[in-house]
């Protein structure tokens, strides 16, 4: 039987602000932070709900220091889940509150996290985030910032935010940029329930596509995902509480595999959520009985990296 507690993992989808451990935050504010202020429980009714968690961690990450330290606390909070490899992401352009620039706070979370690596080991790569509520001229110019660290740290974009409020058509001259400038992305979709969002990734060239559960309505699309070897990052834990998914049993992992799609099992939010890559790999194989299909999601994770992992 597989020992997933020592099994080495990587986790593809983790987003850093909603990852921060409470010790932290308190530091960072000065108070006293209690786990309803920033993690979710069994009543939360929507995505819109769930991302009223991040306000309080939005805070503790507007100065060069706190970026440093939340990003290599961040890495050091992963050793206990033997994490190997994680790509992290993050909206550079919330942490401009108390005047630092887009680059400068890309350059303290990497300088952050290569402190981390130093200490644990676990290797990484960033990926940033455009935000759906952002201004178009907002979005492009974190292609500015982020395309100078492509590659030393930086591995992609990413477009995260309100999917219900904000669908993907809306933002076609930015990945229509990001592909003229060769940058690999992802795209939350298809975590509301809207098909067209995954479709329009798809059509938009995207490499991997977040949450990606509505893509279950679609059997051709299915088809087409599987073709180009686009690969689908779930989050089993956080796409109960967004009520992307209606149950476990509802849960469409298996039937995504079936169809030869490269799905990957990550963690989304560890403090929004109260999960780990542990309990992620435990649920599913409680769920399905199948350690083939563990093994299957941990090679499909290594395959769609962004940085190509060497199998264990």
């Amino acid at each position: 039987m597989l020992n997933i507690h020592e099994l080495p993992k990587l986790d593809l989808h983790c987003h850093l602000d909603g990852s921060l451990s409470i010790p932290m935050m308190e530091r960072h504010l000065g108070r006293a932070v209690a786990p309803a202020e920033v993690c979710v429980d069994s009543g939360c009714t929507s995505l819109t709900e769930y991302l009223t968690k991040f306000d309080i961690p939005v805070q503790c990450l507007q100065t060069a220091l706190h970026l440093e330290e939340e990003a290599e606390a961040f890495l050091e909070s992963l050793v206990p889940d033997h994490i190997r490899y994680v790509e992290v992401r993050f909206a550079p352009m919330l942490s401009l509150k108390k005047g630092l620039s887009c680059r400068a706070v890309i350059e303290s979370v990497l300088r952050g996290l290569a402190r981390g690596r130093e200490k644990t080991g676990i290797s990484f790569g960033v990926i940033t985030c455009a935000m759906r509520n952002f201004t178009p001229d907002e979005n492009l110019r974190l292609l500015d910032d982020m395309e100078e660290f492509l590659g030393a740290g930086v591995c992609a974009l990413d477009l995260a935010g309100d999917e219900s409020r904000y669908p993907n058509t809306l933002f076609h001259e930015l990945f229509e940029e990001a592909r003229r400038r060769k940058i690999p992305f992802t795209i939350h979709s298809g975590e509301t329930g809207n098909v067209e969002n995954v479709r329009t990734a798809v059509e938009y060239g995207a490499s991997r596509i977040g949450h990606g559960l509505a893509l279950i309505q679609d059997r051709d699309l299915m088809q087409e995902v599987a073709r180009r070897g686009i690969g689908i990052e779930m989050c089993p834990t956080s796409n109960l509480q967004t009520r992307a998914a209606s149950s476990l049993a509802e849960y469409p992992l298996d039937k995504f595999l079936e169809a030869g799609i490269r799905v990957s099992i990550n963690t989304d939010n560890r403090t929004v959520s109260r999960t780990t890559m542990e309990q992620e790999l435990t649920l599913i194989r409680d769920l399905y009985r199948d350690e083939e299909m563990l093994r299957q999601v941990l090679k499909n994770a290594e395959e769609t990296a962004f940085l190509r992992q060497p199998s264990v």
